[in-house]
């Protein structure tokens, strides 16, 4: 049953894209105009599973599922590869990236030891893909096109797994205020953004040597701050955007505290 429906909807994709009988936008779509959308996808994966809507989050997996399969098709018209190559790769990758299971069937001790053997892999999978006039860095493969705080993360949990890593937190909050006064004595505006982007990087290593994801803190804080100011925009009415700020604070003091009851 997983096969043919992996098939039937192969078979629809390739119809949008028949270049006579397709649809129009179908067809008019290339990898760069789908990218926005696989990521928007992917958010939205994400945000049925915060919500725990499983109805939601299986329509958002299968639209992500019709992301993979738009891809394929446009690669397999360029000759590239096609949906079965990419399901066979997926396939090889996962069986050479867990020996314990697939392999010699020694057990991973635990999850932090099976995550370190991930990355081991991974690695070598990267140095053998190297080319030879490349030297191969422990920061290959971290995507460009992540979130910044999620990339951030990444390349510091790279360079800390290569020992470049201060021996205990206090290093990166001395770190943090450090580029905090850098910030502060920019002079101008070019120098500020560049500071400050400092400031966000050290910030997500603060939140990765506390064992907090930064991306997921600041989503947490963003919808925080949400449902925090609708809740005072309700408290005080139409004229909320007319009030002083010392008013608007009031609302926001009352607001904090009905939380807390």
């Amino acid at each position: 049953m997983e096969t043919l429906s992996l098939t039937r909807l192969a078979s629809i994709m390739a119809a949008l894209r028949h270049k006579e009988n397709g649809c129009p936008w179908d067809l008019a779509q290339d990898f760069d105009t789908i990218a926005p959308y696989t990521i928007e996808e992917a958010y939205e994966v994400a945000e049925a599973i915060a919500l725990r809507d499983m109805a939601e989050l299986k329509k958002e997996l299968g639209d992500l599922l019709f992301q993979v399969v738009f891809h394929s098709r446009m690669a397999e018209e360029a000759g590239h590869f096609a949906l079965a190559d990419v399901v066979t790769a997926l396939c090889e990758k996962m069986e050479h990236r867990h020996p314990h299971i697939f392999g010699d069937g020694t057990r991973a001790k635990d999850a932090d030891t099976q995550k370190d053997e991930w990355e081991r892999i991974k690695a070598e999978e990267r140095a053998a893909a190297g080319a030879p006039e490349k030297p191969v860095s422990a920061l290959d493969g971290v995507a460009t096109a992540l979130p910044a705080l999620m990339r951030a993360e990444k390349l510091q949990a790279r360079a800390a797994r290569v020992g470049f890593e201060w021996p205990d937190v206090s290093g990166v909050r001395a770190k943090l205020d450090e580029e905090l006064a850098e910030f502060d004595a920019a002079t101008d505006d070019a120098h500020r953004a560049e500071e400050m982007g400092d400031v966000l990087f050290v910030l997500a290593n603060l939140a990765r040597r506390h064992g907090i994801d930064p991306e997921a803190a600041l989503r947490a804080g963003s919808a925080k701050f949400e449902r925090r100011f609708k809740a005072m925009e309700a408290l005080a009415g139409p004229d909320f955007p007319a009030l002083p700020l010392d008013a608007q604070e009031d609302y926001w003091q009352q607001v904090k505290a009905a939380e807390r009851r």
